[in-house]
């Protein structure tokens, strides 16, 4: 953001005329004693007048609180740069005066000319109006002051405010800031540098501020601090303007400092000669003006660049220019942030006067959460949660059950470490009895369907607690999503939704349970698969007879039945001793177990689906509406006329929006009003 103000054109010399100079209102330099001459044109006074009363009202109003920036011209400058003599011939009032830091605050300066001979000021700071008169100033400044920033040298980032309405001043506001000193003198922190520097940074660095840079002509411009720090706030000059003091002191190479610009001043110089001792500010601008016109040295500077009423009038052009440049920002930023703040405000709950209408909202709250219950556990819409992945329920259930299913078929499909047949071999062997031969027992087929059951016992029941565990956490996200308004219903509310998921654990558990001590001792389907694997595996047996037989000792020890290969040499001797009888049995055993076996896994996959997908339906449309009814409704659960109590996080987050609401609206209308003006100006 660029602010230029082009002086040549207006400003070529301190003898400025004005066709209506009887109805000119200020004066400043002067040709001689006797004949005024204002800066400014009262006209252009009377343009800029509302921008800047819009402003200083925003600013009043603590706008930037909002994070608003305003247009602002801040002064900055190292200690005895005269910062403050450049200030009081602005607003031709003296300023507290003393060794060390003067302004310890920052000191937001309203300079407002009327037409009253008889000026009028006062200030403002914590929310109060102090009236005082020239006499007066200087101390209520300092005691102002004291109490803002407390006795001694230390400082504050509160600001006090001082308005001066006085005939003759330009139409300025201005903040002036701490005098820039690296070394504390006694009383002072010993951080004093880097809190002075953090106020300056804080001020200067928004984008829309001007900084107005007073330098000493006695000094070496690149070695300024406030240099420095303008330089890194504003890195291209564009809206940094300098004024040069004392120039009356240290004439030698000014002319050179401020044509050279090797401190990049993108609005330029202004070179002034302060009041000294008891001179009126008046006389005071009449030897400014002969020092610029008879110096060797100073004459040779541009008159556009020379004087104090050149510096108030280019500080006026660039405020209005860049109040003018910001405005249309401002007014946008006011408005969405007004917009904003209203539907954070309607989007609170809000005060209930009866219980029949904390009823209405509770009911409505319920509704509200089985619908997105529904959404996100049942249908798989997750509008509600587009970015929260652990949201996307469906999706995740199934990956969970996937899971399950590929962990429990790795762990029941792994055979025991003993070789082939041997474990089938010696449950055989137990079971024998008195009967038909080559009869296969049932309890030896059950026997071992047993011990593979057992060995896969303890995955459902994992599954079961990692499947509420997830369900808890869904659950608790939503409760406590739509009742976030309402502190004591959303903690009754997540206590119940806790207690729900505890209670259809506890049913799960007993569920799988049953479901596992079934699988152990019956050993039964009327699924046709089994048959037809059986059926595969069974058509082996011969292959596999004649491999273990004696008389085929050439054949290979190792052999194919279907997805399996396995060790068939020390199955020889156990056919030597018996002529191949248990090993055909066990054989066969086998076969049926594998067969069951598959069907077995993918029951306990298949139930365990059905079990969740009814448990999920279940707590959703029935249980979940009666579990929180009951909890809210328990004396412990307070009832719902706690629902008529609003939290006091609420209540603070209301208050703070109804405050920001006001104060955007006041602010609103300040910036229609000021609109309004300027049209009817036009007119």
């Amino acid at each position: 953001m660029a602010f230029k103000a082009d002086t040549k054109s207006s400003r070529t010399h301190s003898h400025i005329r004005h066709s209506s100079s009887d109805s000119d209102e200020y004066s400043s330099t002067v040709d001689d004693a006797t004949h005024p001459h204002p800066p400014l044109i009262s006209t252009y006074n009377d343009r800029i007048r509302p921008l800047l009363n819009c402003i200083d009202r925003l600013r009043q109003l603590k706008v930037m609180q909002e994070g608003i920036q305003l247009p602002t011209i801040v002064v900055v400058g190292d200690q005895s740069s005269g910062k403050s003599s450049v200030l009081e011939s602005l607003a031709q009032i003296s300023l507290p005066r003393a060794q060390g830091i003067c302004t310890r605050v920052p000191l937001i300066m309203r300079l407002q000319h009327h037409l009253d001979p008889r000026p009028q000021l006062h200030l403002e700071y914590h929310d109060k109006t102090i009236v005082t008169d020239e006499s007066r100033i200087e101390e209520d400044i300092i005691t102002a002051t004291d109490e803002i920033a407390g006795h001694g040298k230390g400082i504050s980032h509160t600001p006090l405010t001082l308005i001066v309405k006085k005939k003759g001043v330009p139409d300025l506001t201005m903040v002036d800031l701490p005098g820039i000193t690296r070394v504390p003198v006694h009383g002072q922190p010993e951080d004093i540098y880097e809190q002075i520097a953090a106020i300056i940074n804080e001020y200067i660095a928004p984008e829309e501020t001007i900084i107005l840079n007073v330098l000493s002509a006695s000094v070496d411009f690149t070695t300024c601090e406030s240099i420095r720090m303008s330089q890194r706030a504003d890195v291209k000059g564009v809206r940094t303007l300098a004024v040069v003091t004392k120039a009356d002191r240290n004439p030698e190479g000014l002319l050179e400092k401020v044509t050279a610009d090797d401190v990049n001043i993108g609005l330029g110089y202004i070179c002034v000669r302060n009041r000294v001792g008891n001179e009126t500010y008046e006389e005071a601008r009449i030897k400014e003006a002969k020092l610029f016109e008879s110096h060797p040295l100073l004459r040779m500077v541009d008159k556009s660049m020379v004087g104090i009423p050149v510096l108030a009038e280019k500080l006026v052009e660039i405020q209005s220019s860049i109040i003018s440049k910001c405005l249309p920002n401002i007014v946008k930023k006011i408005n969405d942030k007004l917009t904003g703040y209203v539907g954070e405000l309607n989007k609170l709950p809000r005060k209930m006067a009866s219980v029949a209408e904390a009823m209405t909202v509770f009911m409505r709250i319920i509704g509200s959460v089985k619908e997105s219950l529904r959404k996100v556990l049942i249908r798989g819409e997750f509008d509600e949660y587009p970015d929260d992945k652990s949201m996307h329920c469906t999706a995740r259930l199934s990956e969970m059950l996937n899971e399950y299913s590929v962990n429990l078929q790795l762990t029941g499909g792994i055979e025991r470490k003993e070789l082939f047949l041997m474990e089938e071999i010696k449950v055989l062997e137990e079971a024998k009895g008195i009967g038909l031969p080559n009869f296969l027992p049932r309890t030896a087929f059950l026997t071992v369907l047993n011990r593979k059951v057992n060995g896969v016992s303890g995955m459902p029941l994992e599954f079961v607690g990692n499947l509420w565990r997830y369900i808890e956490e869904v659950v608790t996200k939503v409760l406590i999503s739509h009742s976030e308004n309402y502190p004591p219903l959303q903690a009754s509310m997540k206590r119940a939704g806790q207690s729900l998921i505890a209670k259809m654990k506890d049913v799960s558990v007993t569920r799988v349970m049953e479901m596992v001590e079934m699988e152990k001792i019956t050993d039964y389907t009327c699924n046709p698969e089994y048959t037809v694997i059986w059926g595969k595996l069974m058509s082996h047996q011969k292959a596999f007879m004649e491999a273990v037989t004696t008389d085929h000792h050439s054949k290979p020890a190792e052999i194919e039945i279907e997805w399996l290969k396995v060790e068939v040499g020390h199955l020889r001797r156990r056919y030597d001793d018996d002529g191949g009888e248990v090993v055909g049995q066990a054989f066969d055993m086998k076969m049926r177990m594998m067969a069951y076996w598959k069907i077995v896994m993918g029951r306990m996959v298949d139930c365990m689906a059905l079990h969740m997908l009814y448990s999920i339906q279940n707590l959703v449309n029935q249980e979940m509406e009666f579990e929180v009814v009951k909890e809210i409704m328990t004396p412990h659960g307070g009832g719902i006329e706690r629902m008529l109590e609003e939290s006091p996080v609420v209540a603070g987050k209301r208050e703070k929006l109804n405050r920001s609401v006001k104060l955007l609206r006041e602010s609103k209308d300040s910036v229609t009003n000021m609109m309004d003006q300027v049209a009817a100006y036009g007119d």
